[in-house]
């Protein structure tokens, strides 16, 4: 599986962004697909995650009411709109691959495949 992370940028606090995540690879729908993050200095942190083969979404309790990830399964693709942004939300933003037989899906360590990172800036 091959991930493919954009849409970052600079935003102002308040504003809204949404990163997409491209995958490809012939086994896709065995697969589930999370967002993390990573702020200089921290650790790689959970922030939501979708199924790929029905709709079940969890998200970490940072970003719920804020944060939405949907897929659309004919471009292969996951977005994370994120609105009302804060700047405690500036981090790089990865994407990632978990086979959807393990359910340990707010941790990094039990992911797959990984995107290349992409930038979100929340100015204040």
């Amino acid at each position: 599986v091959q991930l493919q992370a954009s849409g970052g940028g600079l935003v102002q606090a308040g504003g809204s962004l949404r990163l997409s995540c491209a995958a490809s690879g012939r086994t896709l729908s065995m697969y589930n697909i999370g967002w993390f993050r990573q702020a200089p200095g921290k650790e790689r942190e959970f922030v939501a995650r979708t199924t790929w083969s029905t709709i079940i979404t969890n998200y970490a309790d940072s970003v719920k009411g804020r944060f939405t990830i949907y897929r659309d399964n004919a471009k292969n693709t996951v977005y994370l709109q994120m609105n009302s942004l804060k700047p405690e939300d500036t981090a790089v933003y990865y994407c990632a691959a978990l086979s959807r037989s393990n359910p340990d899906y707010a941790r990094a360590g039990a992911y797959d495949y990984w995107g290349q990172g992409t930038q979100v800036t929340v100015s204040s």
